[in-house]
């Protein structure tokens, strides 16, 4: 079982002593005929076969832990980079379902529909232009001190994983 929470253990080491003959590994399709087999995700695996998306790091050996989110296998470290600590939105604090798009800034991470402007409240969506200033989000009109600030607002993208993309 592996999980977009940080609580339970996700990676369950067995032993194969030769009674896994008819099992495939998940990562490489092989058969598994090895010593120890990982069971993860209602699947099994060769220890070298589960590893984590972004950094590699075979997760057999690195951690009785591992997560999913976007299609994605993680280790700890790269979830909470690409995720946030808590998996909870900076704006409302709610728990964020490992299925949902997100909005990022500034290592924050916020539902679609907790993203926005501090001032006018418009929800910001891909495409528009924002400031986060002091931990505030502001749409392009809304900026505070406007006509003193001369720097650029960043354009606003959605951090969401597509089955056809890999974000690290």
């Amino acid at each position: 079982m592996v999980n977009s929470r940080m609580e339970a253990p996700a990676v369950a080491v067995m032993g194969g002593g030769g009674g896994t003959s008819g099992r495939s590994c998940a990562g490489c399709g092989g058969r598994i005929a090895d010593r120890f087999l990982l069971f993860s995700m209602e699947r099994y695996w060769h220890t070298r076969c589960l590893k984590c998306s972004c950094c590699h790091a075979q997760l057999g050996e690195y951690s009785t832990t591992c997560y999913s989110k976007g299609g994605m296998i993680l280790c700890k470290n790269d979830y909470i980079r690409l995720f946030g600590h808590s998996g909870a939105c900076s704006a409302c604090g709610q728990s964020i379902p490992a299925s949902e798009m997100v909005m990022r800034t500034q290592g924050n991470v916020y539902h679609l529909k907790c993203f926005t402007c501090a001032t006018c409240r418009n929800r910001l969506v891909p495409g528009d232009r924002f400031h986060y200033v002091n931990g505030t989000i502001f749409c392009e009109h809304d900026r505070p001190g406007r006509g003193l600030l001369s720097s650029h607002p960043a354009p606003l993208q959605a951090n969401g994983i597509m089955s056809d993309q890999k974000v690290c």
